[in-house]
């Protein structure tokens, strides 16, 4: 069996590159996607359904946030044992913890802050539609707005990240078990 060579700094540094570029137009893509959605989505809500939908991006951001710390910090000798056995899920984890500081990023960085972005901005609509209807100042009710949001956001991943690290495997097969619906490898 040949030994795989190893890439020169160069090409790691090309690679890197490549991938950032990648990930910044991943990011453009969906952000304008989950904004769009949101635009559409509060054009003409009710301040409840707004606010299902507001909560619906904090907590797909904080799910997100927790999928990517327990990629980070998974084990990755159970999932090799696993898929000795042949079970799709594991090589599916495996491929994941094998990239994990670019599954982290993707789903921190890109999808954990474009949630939280689109769901600061959606809470401008409920602001202004409580402000208009109860004829509450505009200041306080963004104010408000933002601090709510702000809050469940950080608290929400705050109260992942010790979970992710403690679960990290579990939520990792989880994920990889998910994904492997719609994986097409091995």
């Amino acid at each position: 069996m040949k030994k795989k060579k190893k890439p020169s700094k160069e090409q790691q540094k090309r690679e890197h590159y490549k991938w950032v570029l990648e990930l910044t137009l991943l990011a453009f893509a969906i952000s304008i996607s989950f904004s769009f959605i949101s635009e559409v989505a509060l054009a003409d809500a009710s301040i409840l359904v707004s606010t299902i939908i507001v909560l619906s991006f904090v907590f797909i951001g904080v799910l997100f946030d927790m999928v990517g710390m327990a990629v980070a910090t998974a084990d990755e000798a159970p999932f090799h044992s696993m898929s000795a056995q042949k079970i799709k899920s594991a090589s599916v984890a495996v491929s994941l913890k094998r990239n994990a500081s670019k599954v982290s990023s993707f789903c921190q960085d890109v999808i954990g802050d474009i949630c939280g972005i689109v769901s600061g901005s959606a809470g401008v609509v409920i602001a202004t539609s409580i402000s208009s209807k109860w004829d509450i100042s505009l200041l306080i009710c963004s104010l408000v707005t933002t601090a709510v949001i702000a809050a469940l956001t950080i608290g929400g991943k705050a109260l992942e990240k010790t979970y992710a690290i403690q679960k990290s495997n579990a939520i990792l097969h989880q994920f990889a078990k998910t994904l492997s619906i719609f994986y097409v490898g091995k």
